[in-house]
C-alpha cells in the first residue's frame, strides 16, 4: 500500500492479464506480479488501485485481481521487517477494512522471505 503520489523508483512492465502497464515500486511487487500472471485462477489484474473514501483517499492498493469465477482478490505487498511498525499495521488494516466494506473477502499480505 502506497500513497497515490509516491515518488520512488518505478519499474514499468507490459504483462499479460494486466489492464494497464504494470508499475511496481519494489522487488516484492515485481515478483508477485509475475506470480499472478502465471496463476490460472486469475483472469485480470489491476495494480496500484486508488482507494476512494474520506479516510483512505490518498492511498492505493498494490493488486486487485478478478478471478475466473468473477470474485475479487486483493493483495498488499510489504517487507517483513515493516510488519510490526504501527504505521504499516494501520495502513494494512485500513486496506483490509476498505475492501471488506466493498464485499471482498479474499484479502491478503505478500511479504518477502525472511532475511537471516
Amino acid at each position: 500500500m502506497r500513497k497515490k503520489n509516491y515518488k520512488g523508483r518505478c519499474e514499468k512492465q507490459s504483462l499479460d492479464k494486466f489492464t494497464t502497464i504494470c508499475k511496481t515500486y519494489d522487488p516484492i511487487q515485481t515478483a508477485y506480479a509475475n506470480i499472478l500472471v502465471k496463476n490460472k485462477d486469475v483472469a485480470q489484474i489491476r495494480c496500484n488501485v486508488a482507494l476512494d473514501g474520506n479516510e483512505c483517499n490518498e492511498y492505493m492498493t498494490d493488486f486487485v485481481c478478478t478471478k475466473i469465477d468473477g470474485d475479487l482478490m486483493v493483495r498488499e505487498c510489504c517487507q517483513q521487517k515493516y510488519l510490526t511498525k504501527p504505521q504499516t499495521a494501520a495502513l494494512l488494516d485500513l486496506s483490509r477494512n476498505y475492501w471488506l466494506r466493498h464485499g471482498v473477502t479474499d484479502w491478503g499480505v505478500v511479504v518477502d522471505a525472511a532475511q537471516e
